[in-house]
């Protein structure tokens, strides 16, 4: 079972090493940061300089999910929609690419919505993914995630997801 803990600046390196190439990169929602390649340098001025990009001071929460042997497994991040503290959004989620496709997507994504909407108070969790990404579409569905509406994007369009507390 993957537990969670906050994002700490040892876990760049680590999350840098999954993003290979540009697609998985993009894919991640790189464009956010810049230029491939990303370093993990990169990754903790983002997050510890730059709160995330986040104007409002306490609106990014970058997490990581540690397997039983405590090694960092997948990572994603929380923000609120909007200064709307019950509206949270998950971003930025990657899981170990030596591991895809074994669940741990799933269980990360479930262990944050708990957190969201037990700690939080979050009432919905949203999300977006873009076309194409099947594999992580599927995923999100997994965990209870529905298609609310695509939108134009660059270089994809964005489907937004969304998951009320009632239905979670």
């Amino acid at each position: 079972m993957l537990r969670l803990r906050p994002y700490k600046s040892c876990d760049a390196e680590r999350i840098a090493g999954w993003l290979k190439d540009e697609d998985i990169f993009l894919k991640w929602g790189g464009k956010l940061f810049g230029e491939y390649p990303i370093t993990a340098e990169m990754i903790d001025d983002k997050y510890t300089k730059q709160n995330g990009g986040c104007t409002e001071p306490d609106n990014f929460y970058p997490w990581v999910a540690l397997d039983d042997d405590g090694a960092v497994v997948g990572h994603f991040i929380m923000r609120y929609l909007n200064g709307d503290m019950r509206r949270v959004r998950f971003g930025w989620v990657i899981v170990d690419d030596t591991i895809r496709g074994k669940g741990y997507g799933a269980q990360m994504l479930r262990a944050g919505l708990k957190y969201a909407f037990e700690i939080l108070g979050a009432d919905v969790i949203t999300l977006g993914v873009f076309e194409g990404n099947e594999r992580a579409h599927r995923c999100y569905r997994s965990v209870g995630f529905v298609d609310r509406e695509t939108r134009p994007g660059d270089p994809w369009n964005v489907i937004e997801m969304e998951l009320p507390k009632a239905e979670a």
